[in-house]
């Protein structure tokens, strides 16, 4: 039977105490209202259910942490207190001292139960019944109760208890080790089950989330068109204009003219003309940019949820609901 520390076996735990954490609260005898020290931690079965509430005795015995059975005590979450039932300052000096460095196996189990079960134990523990725990044997999984790793059980089929035939009686149950079971003794453990039931009212919501998925796709290309361009190129073109006309000298003496009676070239003209040179030359003609914008729009759903509330039959009798 493997235990845990609250917190290792479950790191939320504080939500089912919906904000009352019973760790840190005083502990006070049952009765006389004397505080006997407070709650440094609580230890847990392999299902989670309470066994164990560990008391460090500050106000009574400097120093000392003990354990304390769930069903002898009673918590009152509007005080901050946890009380323990029956539990006397002879009680308390007789339980083995709870070091996390020691095995926390049956037989230190038992030691612990040997003082609460019977009202004459406190009287045979200032004897030999009840010893110190063996120091020397270190606890396997003691650095942090480690969820995955449970208590070392196996020292406990090794160890002898101390005495544990002598403080058997003739109406005190016999305990197997190999068959025991915390619901065999329901007045140390039945804290689950009796008093404090926790109740967990749970309620549906919304929960809105995005998923993001492919609408489509843009694929930008290019293709080429063709048209028929004409251009207007103006063009010149030289010719030769031969004209005859009577000079304004006409039949005088013609003398050391050079020309006269010359046959052959006398006069060379040379002609030009303008041709179109049509050709093709690529220019850029625009820039086209291609971007991504996000258009933003929102969504409302509407969905029927479900909500839990407590209903409480007690007719007559009080209740008081924090």
């Amino acid at each position: 039977m493997a235990l845990y520390k609250i917190a290792d076996f479950d790191p939320d735990y504080r939500d089912s105490f919906q904000g009352n954490d019973i760790k840190g609260s005083g502990v006070y005898a049952e009765g006389n209202d004397d505080k006997i020290g407070n709650i440094s931690d609580i230890l847990v079965d392999e299902e989670g259910h309470f066994r164990y509430f560990v008391v460090d005795l500050g106000f009574w015995i400097f120093g000392k942490k003990v354990l304390l059975p769930v069903g002898r005590s009673r918590i009152d979450h509007g005080a901050d207190r946890v009380y323990a039932v029956g539990m006397t300052r002879q009680q308390a000096e007789a339980l083995p001292e709870f070091n996390e460095n020691l095995v926390l196996d049956y037989d230190y189990e038992e030691r612990v139960r040997g003082v609460y079960r019977s009202p004459d134990a406190t009287s045979r523990t200032n004897t030999q019944t009840i010893d110190t725990v063996d120091t020397s044997t270190p606890l396997e999984s003691s650095a942090s109760l480690d969820t995955a790793t449970p208590l070392d059980t196996s020292v406990a089929r090794t160890t002898p208890i101390v005495a544990s035939e002598s403080r058997k009686t003739a109406d005190t149950p016999v305990y197997n080790r190999d068959s025991y079971n915390y619901t065999q003794e329901p007045s140390l453990y039945d804290l689950n089950d009796r008093d404090h039931q926790t109740l967990r009212l749970h309620e549906e919501r919304l929960v809105a989330s995005k998923k993001r998925r492919k609408s489509g796709e843009v694929a930008i290309g290019k293709h080429v068109e063709t048209e028929t361009a004409r251009v207007a190129v103006p063009i010149e073109k030289e010719r030769v204009v031969v004209e005859r006309v009577t000079p304004s000298d006409a039949g005088k003496v013609a003398s050391g003219d050079s020309t006269a009676f010359r046959e052959g070239e006398v006069a060379h003209v040379e002609l030009y003309e303008e041709t179109p040179d049509i050709r093709k030359e690529t220019v850029v003609r625009e820039e086209v940019r291609v971007s991504k914008v996000v258009d933003r729009d929102t969504v409302e759903a509407q969905e029927t949820i479900r909500r839990e509330e407590l209903d409480v039959n007690a007719p007559g009798l009080p209740i008081d609901e924090r």
